[in-house]
């Protein structure tokens, strides 16, 4: 059975009202909660940055039933990749066990503003190699001696351990790192625009890398932004946490305010063309089909951006999940 998730979007909400998004989703039927987790926004205007990890502490603790994850935290560079274990670990105790963990490798955003250079590509990937050991050898319960190219653990313990496996699904795009996901991590998170492309770019890459590593079932998460509404203005309206998302260079900058005046300058309709705009809980449940019925994903994050996520929650509950669960049958 595919699981839906709704993603709270920490750059576009406070957390205090992302708790309640978090409650609302539950009872409107998703089966997952997940957060984004970014130090500063994508944007300085209409915007926010919650801490993920104390915004999921509350979650688990309003909530009764549904999985609770990242998409996703970066364990390279402000945090340590012992911290993550570290919070994962409790996340996954105060849940009763219904935690996910989604990582990625990061962006200037995150890292920068608290005095990390972001590197290229290569030595992310070194980083992330060392931190998923780190935290897969920690959730395991050793006492470790870690000395890599990037990290190093001197007696490291949790001495507040997972009480059972916490899945790690690693965010990719492209196949050098869908490949290196299905080596090193247990899952995949991939954005899904083209389904053919991301199964023969993405998907077919990393189960192949997960097969010769002898993971014959490895896990997927698939998303897709959406935007609701009736018209471009509205649609505008609605992007604007987001809009820096889509400016040049969003991986290199570290503030928001470039982000934001780059994004301005951009013309609209191509901002609006990375994303799939759509009317009402019809178009919504086309937009997600193709991830149901095409990608094979134990999970569907449903992301959508809307001027009322209230409205949207309720909307998706009662008229989107039930049609996709039937498609997914």
């Amino acid at each position: 059975m595919v699981k839906f998730a709704w993603l709270c979007s920490h750059e576009s909400y406070q957390p205090e009202e992302l708790v309640e998004q978090a409650v609302l989703a539950e009872q409107a039927g998703f089966d997952t909660v997940l957060g984004s987790d970014h130090f500063h926004p994508w944007v300085d205007d209409t915007s926010a940055a919650g801490f993920v990890w104390s915004w999921l502490g509350t979650v688990a603790a309003r909530t009764e039933r549904v999985e609770l994850g990242t998409s996703v935290t970066c364990p390279l560079f402000h945090y340590h990749p012992g911290v993550v274990a570290q919070a994962s670990a409790t996340v996954q105790r105060l849940s009763g066990g219904r935690l996910l963990l989604g990582v990625g490798s990061g962006e200037a955003i995150n890292e920068t503003p608290l005095g990390w250079e972001f590197p290229g590509y290569g030595e992310r990937m070194g980083r992330m190699r060392e931190a998923l050991e780190i935290i897969r050898r920690l959730h395991g319960g050793e006492k470790l001696d870690f000395a890599g190219d990037y990290y190093t653990t001197t007696t490291a313990k949790l001495y507040s351990p997972p009480t059972s496996p916490v899945p790690t699904l690693l965010a990719a795009g492209g196949p050098k790192s869908a490949a290196f996901a299905g080596a090193h991590a247990d899952g995949l998170i991939t954005s899904v625009k083209n389904p053919q492309d991301t199964i023969t770019k993405v998907i077919e890459p990393f189960r192949a890398a997960a097969a010769e590593r002898g993971n014959a079932n490895p896990r997927i998460l698939a998303t897709r932004w959406t935007v609701l509404a009736g018209d471009d203005d509205e649609a505008w309206r609605a992007l604007g946490p987001m809009r820096g998302l889509r400016a040049p260079g969003r991986l290199e900058v570290a503030d928001p305010a470039v982000l934001r005046e780059r994004a301005d300058a951009m013309d609209r309709g191509e901002v609006l063309g990375s994303y799939t705009v759509v009317p009402d809980a019809d178009a919504l449940v086309e937009a997600y089909r193709p991830l149901v019925e095409q990608i094979d994903a134990e999970w569907v994050s449903i992301q959508v951006a809307s001027n009322d996520p209230v409205g949207t929650i309720k909307l998706i509950g009662e008229n989107v999940l039930p049609r996709l669960r039937e498609l997914a049958a």
